[in-house]
């Protein structure tokens, strides 16, 4: 079978011929049908993430090149291990890709997407820029019954970050929620809050085509943080109080800066991008206000097979903008990077 593979950080992919075995056991051998293009991809491939300290390495964190990217994969189950239930051949399904050593009192509860020793697809093994894919066992897989593939894929990370993103932004019945991005777990995010709360759902990005859409999705507000005052024109919204929860889905220095400025009072702050760098904080500030700041890393397999449910009711719908094959993974990883791509993309094998 075809794949692209990662060879050494900052290089193009290369398309190899690579042999795949049959399943066994729990194992399912998927024909992949949609891979969203997403930005966990674009570190692995520039091999880090920038901490402000330094270049963390994802070599250090156990990945191992050349390896296949690709962790938000629908595909046609085409072949079965003998202990599989519940699953059959022909099949359309979402993999979820958080998968942990099976061990520890994390994977016992059902967080595999926390374990410290993760085994996740399309990181640590390989994924679904490819034309098939092994998933080591059946109860990492959920039916999407009539939901688009392509729409569908997404779910598996940008949707389910932001579906659990959301949920930590409900903990305090917030009058107001802040999404800071706009990309494609923003706009997510904006549609899963405009679903489950009922309050002010400001949308600040750059750009003002994707804050239009945002508008279009659900957003009641939205900000454009080039501007001077956006601050205050948040703050404004929020009748000068601040905001109750703000979700940063860029995570960068500037953007964190700016939830510092306008989070309200016993307020709530998740981090959730990794663009990296770091921020000066006030430390004062945290018990004064008595303000929350937590990260959100993508949801267990329940939450994806709740997100797929509200996909199926039409809920949300993923913006899917690009289509790639998988000799144009690398200008997939590009278009990206440059922010070419409105919602999210997909390689089609």
């Amino acid at each position: 079978m075809k794949a692209a593979r990662i060879i050494e950080p900052d290089k193009p992919l290369e398309l190899h011929q690579v042999e795949i075995s049959d399943p066994t056991g729990t194992e399912v051998l998927l024909k992949v049908v949609s891979t969203g293009v997403c930005h966990s991809d674009l570190h692995l491939w520039e091999g880090g993430y920038d901490t402000g300290d330094g270049f963390m390495k994802v070599t250090d964190r156990g990945v191992k090149f050349p390896v296949t990217p690709g962790h938000e994969v629908v595909g046609i189950v085409e072949k079965i291990g003998d202990s599989v239930n519940d699953v059959k051949i022909g099949d359309t399904v979402l993999v979820y890709p958080w998968i942990g050593c099976a061990k520890c009192p994390t994977c016992e509860k059902g967080d595999t997407n926390l374990c410290e020793t993760p085994k996740s697809l399309g990181v640590f093994q390989d994924g679904g820029y490819a034309e098939k894919v092994i998933v080591p066992d059946y109860k990492f897989l959920a039916n999407i019954g009539s939901v688009d593939p392509d729409s569908a894929s997404s779910l598996a990370c940008s949707g389910l970050t932001a579906y659990t993103a959301i949920k930590k932004a409900l903990v305090n019945n917030p009058e107001s929620i802040l999404i800071v991005g706009a990309g494609g777990l923003g706009l997510m995010g904006v549609q899963i809050a405009h679903h489950m709360a009922k309050c002010k759902i400001i949308c600040a990005d750059i750009d003002d085509e994707k804050l239009k859409t945002a508008k279009e999705l659900g957003a009641t507000d939205v900000i454009n943080t080039k501007e001077s005052d956006a601050s205050q024109k948040i703050m404004s919204i929020c009748n000068e109080k601040g905001v109750d929860s703000i979700v940063d889905f860029v995570n960068a220095p500037p953007t964190v800066k700016l939830d510092l400025s306008v989070v309200r009072k016993r307020g709530n702050i998740i981090l959730v991008g990794l663009f990296g760098g770091s921020v000066d904080l006030p430390l004062v500030s945290v018990p004064l206000k008595a303000i929350t700041i937590q990260g959100a890393y993508t949801g267990n397999y329940k939450d994806m097979v709740e997100l797929i449910e509200l996909a199926k009711q039409g809920v949300i719908n993923p913006i899917v903008s690009k289509h790639y094959t998988l000799d144009e993974a690398t200008g997939a990883l590009d278009d990206l990077k440059n922010r070419k791509i409105l919602g999210r993309a997909v390689i089609n094998p």
